[in-house]
């Protein structure tokens, strides 16, 4: 699962942490990260109250996982087009705790 984060090989770099900041003028975050058990975790926070983190559960490329974020964070509602651009991709996850 994710190769390229998770191991540095002699051909590929870490792009770790890959964020985006919605361009709208909101104080929307979506950010991916290696977790404390070595999964790659999504990372949203709307700036105000709300922070969560969600772990990937399926195989992804780095590249799909970026667009996806990229994508859903210059939307009006982050959430619902994140979940929607994660589904399109076939990207399962799951919420931490």
């Amino acid at each position: 699962m994710l190769m390229s984060l998770r191991q540095k090989t002699s051909s590929e770099k870490m792009a770790l942490p890959i964020s985006y900041h919605s361009s709208f003028g909101g104080f929307d975050y979506l950010g991916l990260r290696i977790g404390k058990t070595g999964g790659v975790e999504i990372v949203y926070d709307d700036g105000v109250k709300r922070r969560m983190v969600w772990r990937v559960r399926s195989q992804a490329k780095e590249s799909a996982l970026g667009d996806a974020l990229k994508s859903a964070v210059d939307q009006p509602r982050v959430l619902p087009a994140l979940y929607a651009e994660l589904k399109r991709r076939s990207i399962a996850i799951e919420a931490v705790a």
